[in-house]
């Protein structure tokens, strides 16, 4: 009976400890000499693999490897299970594996659905069973959350001395339900529930001393601790606010909404926040709140396509406040924000960089747009939007122009285009409208809609930026890691990409005015360009590189960095994660396949 066998690795870790045990009393080892072929494509097989020591490479019907497994790493599931091996696998050096007899895991898959799930052929049982098992992480990471993460209100001072009626309006100027009360080296706090009670029930005049309804029995906590810690120091005092310190010193208020807004998010609170902006600076800590959310909901394991819906509705809200606060009454009148790109899609989550522009009924003065254009782009860069690398930006005229000359560009891109239309009508494509006249876009849609309809070679040319990124590095379907070499995925240009490109191209062909990537191939799916179920793969599999791309976007957003937000080491993965990953690149690669057949892209 093999000793070392990991029965806490993916996906034995299904398994009950009963179960576990008869698995590995039924193991045996295989040994395998280099180029030795362990399984042929097609091929049924006894047993399912595991490999102990060494490497093995899996091949595709062309020869080319596609996988390279180490150590914990299995295959040949299909060969068991459904009676013929997906590919040919070969030693790549003397290799070990262990044998897991066809009976015994065909008897566990019947009894253990949860282990029954990683031998289904589809990704989207797959990361179905995976969700079921990361459930219940959430609340421990929250509670684990430090202090210093949570969205603390500024300390704001009022001597002991001033009125009742002063205090209210410093509220009312400050935003804020609270005020640190000071008395010489004396601090209390007061809140609008104290002036409430001081002057309608003990009826005390607007004129009395703020010190005289205040509380001085203050209760701190270290901006280092956890937030468990301060939940028992509010109940243990039965305070709903703390004061939150940092080397003794005073930097914030902590309130129990505050940290009710760590475990659902804060999404209800922001929009407040961002209606009483009086100015661009108001709106700098509302965009820093949107970014915060959606750290702490994927840590409380928020799936990334709500935390996407929910950071686009909360971009768009502050966008739409910026546009009315900075807007001259030519542009608020005439004008159409838009965003585009992932913006648009409504795919956004940690922030890159600017996809926005501006369509205007007539022509506007030019200082007021030439003003605005600077305005607007320096706020979204004061929020921590970096400006677009390709230029797509209010700021560019090509973006903020009459509708009427928007329409004529919109033409030559599609009659006359260059090596930058694809790319400027992509991005147009996904287009929503934030602020102003939203007929605007809508013209301007049918319009490009009615441009392209019979067009096949126009959109045939469009199309073929899926094949952007060919190559390692690019689109790819397979991980490739050697010993002492490995090449980093580009999850953008290996799955998302292909994916939302591949998807924008037939939805342009069929005239659709959905924006986002699901709702597009959901729509496509009940046209019948394929079936439902593939439709449900492709979702899953963008899901997952939407996933794996924001757990890569947070590491680096969390180390004060942007480079290196779309690469991923295949090391750095769990077994698990690298084997759905290659499910997920081998959908990209039959979506790629599909799509270069649909609109014949060998012929370019």
């Amino acid at each position: 009976m093999p000793r070392s066998f990991d029965t806490k690795s993916p996906p034995f870790d299904r398994l009950n400890e009963e179960q576990a045990g008869e698995l590995v009393a039924s193991l045996d080892i295989g040994y395998w000499p280099k180029g030795q072929a362990i399984l042929t494509r097609g091929a049924s097989s006894d047993h399912y693999h595991v490999v102990l020591k060494g490497t093995v490479e899996e091949h595709d019907d062309d020869g080319h490897v596609v996988a390279v497994l180490g150590p914990k790493e299995t295959f040949g599931a299909r060969a068991v299970v459904h009676g013929g091996a997906g590919a040919r696998y070969v030693a790549a050096e003397e290799t070990l594996t262990y044998l897991v007899p066809r009976e015994t895991l065909l008897d566990l898959i019947h009894r253990n659905p949860g282990f029954a799930a990683f031998f289904y052929s589809d990704i989207s049982r797959k990361l179905a069973e995976v969700a079921k098992g990361d459930k219940g992480q959430g609340l421990e990471g929250v509670l684990r959350t430090r202090i210093a993460e949570a969205r603390l209100r500024p300390p704001v001072f009022i001597e002991a001395s001033a009125s009742i009626e002063e205090t209210e309006r410093r509220m009312t100027d400050t935003d804020t339900n609270s005020l640190l009360v000071r008395d010489g080296d004396k601090v209390g706090i007061v809140t609008r529930t104290n002036l409430s009670k001081a002057a309608i029930l003990a009826k005390l005049p607007l004129t009395t001393p703020v010190g005289e309804c205040s509380s001085w029995g203050l209760i701190g906590v270290d901006e280092n601790e956890f937030v468990f810690d301060a939940l028992i120091t509010m109940t243990r005092h039965n305070k709903r606010r703390l004061v939150v310190t940092r080397a003794g010193e005073k930097v914030g208020i902590l309130e129990d909404i505050d940290i009710l807004g760590l475990f659902a998010g804060n999404s209800q609170l922001i929009p407040g926040r961002i209606d009483r902006a009086k100015g661009v600076e108001d709106l700098v800590d509302a965009a820093a709140d949107i970014q915060g959310q959606v750290v702490r909901l994927h840590h409380q394991g928020v799936k990334v396509r709500d935390i996407a819906a929910i950071t686009s509705d909360l971009n768009r809200h502050l966008f739409r406040r910026l546009f009315a606060l900075i807007a001259p009454a030519s542009i608020a009148e005439a004008g159409c924000l838009i965003v585009m790109g992932s913006e648009g899609r409504g795919e956004q989550t940690v922030r890159t960089d600017q996809d926005n522009g501006l369509l205007l009924a007539h022509p506007v003065p030019e200082e007021d747009l030439v003003r605005f254009r600077a305005e607007f782009q320096g706020a979204l860069a004061s929020f921590g939007f970096p400006p677009c690398p390709g230029n797509v930006m209010v700021s560019n005229p090509m973006w903020s122009q009459t509708i009427d000359d928007f329409v004529g560009q919109l033409k030559r891109w599609v009659h006359q285009p260059d090596a930058e239309s694809p790319m400027h009508l992509g991005i147009f494509f996904d287009a929503v409208a934030v602020a102003g006249d939203g007929d605007l876009l809508a013209r301007a849609k049918r319009e490009f809609i009615g441009m392209m309809a019979g067009e096949t070679a126009a959109i045939a040319h469009f199309a073929k930026a899926i094949d952007q990124f060919p190559g390692p590095g690019g689109v790819i379907s397979s991980i490739l890691a050697t010993v002492g070499h490995e090449e980093p995925i580009d999850l953008k240009k290996s799955g998302t990409f292909p994916i939302v490109h591949g998807i924008r191209s037939l939805a342009i062909e069929k005239g659709l005015i959905e924006t986002s990537t699901v709702e597009r191939i959901q729509k496509i799916a009940e046209g019948h360009f394929f079936d439902e179920a593939f439709a449900r793969e492709l979702s899953e599999a963008f899901g997952y590189f939407m996933e794996l791309r924001l757990k890569s976007q947070i590491r680096a957003h969390l180390a004060g960095t942007t480079e290196g937000e779309s690469l991923l080491k295949p090391s750095d993965l769990t077994t698990l994660d690298r084997d759905l990953l290659r499910d997920a690149l081998r959908v990209v690669k039959r979506f790629r396949e599909i799509v270069r057949s649909h609109f014949k892209l060998g012929m370019f």
